[in-house]
């Protein structure tokens, strides 16, 4: 065992602040990474602020950050995949059981006994997980992604989580050249749906609230924007879409996209509204189309996402930040008042 540090909440009204953590050392099958840089997601706010305790309660001190990006400092000896030195990323997961029939499937993120990066029992010091606002990590080498080398880093550790989050579905329901895609919101994730679903050869439509966002959208690569609330410019793509990633967290009217949908399209929803939402059944019966939902990607997806991107030279837009920012940077990712997602550069933990 050894300390690192990091930046952790005491409580949930506590400001994230500068600690010391317990990591393990490494097992034979472990990979010790050097944190560069670790991309804010809203959930880190929301696990942190113990704003999911009826589903998913924050032990304290938490370290939030599963978007991270690294060197490899050690392996162990019966690692193959990686040596020191080389660039590395870890996401939302960290282990899982390997045996059951979603990991044997390559789906590890709908495992039953799946450990995730920060908040989760683990099973090698006795305590909780602990994220990547850290100064390094150490995971299982199964769960260690490559990274390719023509990428920003900054702008690559996003892809941790808002990449796969929009890869993913878009990959599943067969988005490809030809396919009319729509992208509603673009904040976070749906920035990186749009230009996703640009690289894989679509006709993509943003669908934004925001009338000063359609030149933003169209730099991203979209093919046309439409503002939502526009009744007339929503009428004239009715029953079009192949299919439509939902990236809005705010309650919205989801038949209203519903019906926009051709016959057999999907509509996914990425965003989680706090409140359900209500659905008209017909929407969906008379076109046999279909509502789903999808979280991130399993680890064999997600490294052919980041190999995608390398290929087609794609990372997230961000700010970068030092870590003695990030309270600062939490109060303005409520405000939306981010193009599109903060990356801290942990370089700035050295200081502390």
């Amino acid at each position: 065992m050894y300390k690192a540090k990091a930046y952790s909440a005491a409580s949930a009204t506590s400001p994230l602040a500068s600690s010391t953590i317990a990591r393990r050392d490494p097992t034979e099958t472990d990979v010790q990474i050097e944190i560069l840089f670790c991309g804010i997601c809203h959930s880190d706010l929301h696990q942190v602020r113990n704003e999911w305790s009826g589903v998913m309660p924050t032990v304290y001190p938490c370290v939030p950050g599963h978007e991270i990006v690294g060197r490899v400092a050690k392996v162990g000896a019966s690692v193959t995949k990686f040596k020191p030195g080389d660039l590395a990323a870890v996401g939302c997961m960290v282990d899982s059981d390997h045996t059951c029939p979603e990991c044997q499937a390559g789906l590890e993120q709908f495992c039953p006994n799946l450990t995730l990066t920060y908040n989760f029992p683990d099973k090698h010091l006795g305590c909780v997980t602990y994220g990547g606002y850290s100064d390094s990590v150490v995971v299982d080498e199964r769960f260690v992604l490559r990274v390719p080398s023509n990428l920003d880093l900054a702008g690559t550790a996003p892809l941790l989580c808002a990449g796969i989050t929009t890869y993913s579905p878009m990959r599943h329901w067969g988005v490809t050249k030809g396919k009319k895609v729509g992208i509603v919101g673009l904040g976070g994730l749906g920035h990186m749906g749009v230009k996703f679903a640009h690289a894989l050869g679509a006709h993509v439509v943003a669908f934004t609230t925001s009338p000063g966002k359609k030149e933003d959208a169209l730099r991203l690569g979209a093919d046309e924007v439409v503002i939502s609330r526009n009744a007339d410019e929503m009428a004239k793509h009715a029953g079009s879409f192949d299919f439509i990633l939902d990236a809005v967290s705010a309650s919205h009217d989801i038949n209203a996209y519903i019906n926009l949908l051709r016959r057999d399209g999907n509509i996914t929803l990425v965003g989680a509204p706090e409140k359900p939402m209500p659905l008209a059944a017909f929407g969906l019966i008379m076109g046999r189309r279909s509502l789903s939902g999808s979280p991130i990607g399993g680890i064999p997806e997600t490294q052919e996402m980041l190999d995608f991107c390398g290929r087609h030279n794609i990372t997230s837009d961000v700010e970068v930040i030092p870590i003695q920012k990030v309270n600062e940077a939490y109060e303005r990712l409520l405000k939306s008042d981010v193009k599109y997602r903060f990356s801290i550069d942990m370089a700035s933990l050295k200081s502390e």
